[in-house]
């Protein structure tokens, strides 16, 4: 088989911007804004991980972003991690190939992005790695296989703290690393002020400020083992007779099935104060965070966010990629055993919440444009 290589004197000065997670969009939402404003030719792909684009254009008219230029519709029947990402591949290079970007920036650590920078690298363009250099050191995590391969074959890693840049470093990767902060602060800000004028959240569920618990979970590790997602649940339940509070849960599709496949839907319902909800909207989910008491939870995006808006994290794992949440004091790693949990939670909710923002000034996206843009010329 030939090996297709786009030739460098071919290649358009644009920047191609690889999406499709949720999360994945809200990180970027602050790097297409600042790529508008600072009138950079860009082409944004989605590639179809979570949900169709149809599924997704409520999402991107939300957040006033623009519509993709190239979608992906094939991945949504894909199973297993590796013909998930094969799909995504197969259709980022063919994106690429007609748009000839000079640099694709994928962010992150989800397949999308391990299918944007393979397709990129195999194509002989420049891959750029936002939100690089994070580490659990779980490999039971397929999180950790994609950053870490992400991170050794990108020419520029922009780790969002020292502590990430230390890691790329000690893995002794090739690329080019700067400290650009997180992209997160950028968006926390940005996209709060439209939450507060769109979301009506709180109509919805008669909430009162500080008075109530976000509860989330999806991870494998988590949901996917039955005696792990019971003990989750364990904690919950003693968490609502303790504090009497309502317990917001939104529940991932995933969660909800592993709930109904290990017949635990009966504990689940009989939690005194759950409230299992359908998966939010970002902004409704963003809006809800911020007046919470306390959020518990298994997801990383959902950490950093808390210490954003300085709301107490207690994080259902044995392991963060995001240690700064922990030592500036704005979160906890309490495992999963119920005893842990409600220990963490009991101790989160009597810290100050004075702690520093560790993820920078909220001028990451802008900072990362204007490094692509020098790069590009």
């Amino acid at each position: 088989m030939d090996r297709k290589v786009i030739k460098k004197d071919s290649l358009s000065s644009s920047i191609a911007v690889v999406v499709g997670t949720r999360p994945g969009i809200i990180k970027f939402s602050p790097v297409i804004r600042a790529l508008e404003e600072q009138k950079v030719d860009y082409k944004l792909a989605h590639t179809g991980q979570h949900y169709s684009y149809n599924m997704d254009k409520e999402f991107f008219e939300d957040l006033m972003l623009p519509a993709p230029d190239y979608t992906n519709n094939n991945v949504k029947e894909a199973k297993l991690h590796g013909e998930q990402t094969a799909e995504m591949l197969k259709g980022l290079e063919e994106a690429f190939l007609d748009s000839k970007p000079g640099i694709v920036i994928v962010g992150g650590d989800a397949n999308t992005n391990l299918a944007g920078a393979l397709a990129a690298r195999k194509l002989g363009i420049e891959v750029a790695h936002m939100e690089a250099g994070l580490r659990s050191d779980d490999w039971r995590m397929p999180e950790e296989h994609n950053r870490v391969m992400i991170d050794h074959i990108s020419e520029y890693l922009f780790p969002p703290t020292e502590n990430t840049k230390q890691n790329l470093i000690k893995d002794n990767v090739k690329g080019e690393i700067t400290v650009t902060g997180n992209t997160i602060v950028d968006a926390v800000k940005q996209n709060l002020k439209i939450a507060r004028k769109k979301s009506s959240i709180f109509n919805n569920f008669s909430l009162n400020h500080n008075k109530y618990f976000v509860f989330t979970a999806h991870r494998e590790e988590n949901v996917d083992n039955k005696s792990t997602l019971e003990q989750i649940l364990d904690g919950i339940d003693i968490i609502s007779t303790e504090y009497n509070s309502p317990i917001i849960f939104p529940i991932h599709p995933r969660t909800e099935e592993k709930i109904k496949k290990f017949n635990l839907q009966k504990k689940a319902d009989s939690i005194k104060n759950l409230q299992i909800i359908e998966p939010l909207g970002y902004l409704d989910f963003l809006l809800l965070l911020s007046e919470a008491r306390l959020a518990l939870t298994d997801s990383g995006g959902i950490q950093e966010e808390a210490c954003v808006l300085e709301i107490p994290c207690v994080t259902l794992r044995t392991n963060t990629e995001r240690p700064e949440t922990v030592e500036v004091g704005a979160n906890v790693v309490a495992g999963t055993r119920p005893t842990s949990v409600i220990d963490s939670v009991k101790e989160m909710l009597i810290r100050n919440k004075n702690w520093k923002n560790p993820f920078g000034d909220g001028s990451a996206g802008e900072r990362i444009v204007r490094f692509l843009q020098s790069r590009l010329n």
